[in-house]
């Protein structure tokens, strides 16, 4: 297999668990060095750098709330101490509420889906910039979702989050343009990860539904991060891709 990431270094923000976990795991396979943030899920992150460890690839677990400024500038600061430089960052982590009626979710439900959707970005874009800027480039992916397209009722909360998400990215794409610096987006489906049920009814009935007859895997989102990190997308920003296994095509892409 061709390894796309030889030497980069990349971040992925809720890297211990689920797609987070995925994609760091595939970026490693491709040679990057991968940091795996996580808030408070330590001994999971730290599976993860086993997990590729063990497949002979390297990564550290670092600590950070994304939503913090100063959480984010340590992380930053921890990561050119350890490697040198940061090629990439993949942000993914988000927790909280995500669904629930319009009447039901509170002020502070929205608060927190902001503060992971937008936030998040503000606050890991504000500290690596210079660093991707010192060394001539850099990349930045955000994970949006393919709900962005499709807009369902009750999941206003979610929405709040990630349309902030879609916003800033297509802006900062054209900002940080000049400075070599690509902002593009990964918009999952219903992806099959730890948290998924694949053998129930709803589950298979959905994967049927799908023109690719199947349930997408939590790496085929990391597949998708390794063409935003590496050369091969040299002259892409700005993009919004959906990995949905077809349902998601055309409409508002």
């Amino acid at each position: 297999m061709e390894r796309l990431l030889e030497g980069k270094v990349v971040i992925v923000t809720g890297g211990g668990r689920g797609i987070g976990r995925d994609t760091s795991r595939v970026l490693a396979r491709h040679g990057a060095k991968v940091v795996v943030v996580y808030a408070a899920g330590k001994e999971r992150a730290e599976e993860t750098v086993a997990e590729i460890e063990a497949e002979g690839g390297t990564a550290t677990a670092l600590p950070a709330d994304v939503r913090d400024a100063q959480s984010v500038q340590s992380l930053i600061d921890k990561t050119v101490a350890a490697y040198g430089r940061v090629d990439g960052i993949v942000n993914n982590a988000i927790a909280g509420l995500q669904d629930g009626r319009f009447e039901e979710v509170t002020d502070a439900d929205y608060l927190n889906s902001f503060q992971y959707g937008c936030q998040a970005v503000v606050n890991t874009v504000r500290s690596v910039r210079p660093v991707m800027a010192a060394q001539g480039g850099g990349r930045i992916v955000n994970i949006v979702t393919e709900l962005w397209n499709m807009a369902p009722a009750g999941w206003s909360v979610y929405l709040a989050g990630k349309g902030a998400m879609v916003g800033l990215s297509r802006s900062l794409a054209v900002e940080l343009g000049p400075e070599n610096i690509t902002v593009n987006m990964v918009a999952p489906g219903w992806m099959a990860t730890d948290k998924v049920d694949t053998s129930s009814e709803g589950s298979q009935n959905f994967a049927k539904s799908l023109p690719l007859k199947r349930h997408g895997s939590g790496e085929e989102i990391g597949k998708a991060c390794v063409f935003f990190l590496s050369d091969l997308s040299s002259y892409v920003t700005g993009v919004y891709m959906p990995v949905t296994g077809g349902r998601v095509t055309q409409m508002g892409a």
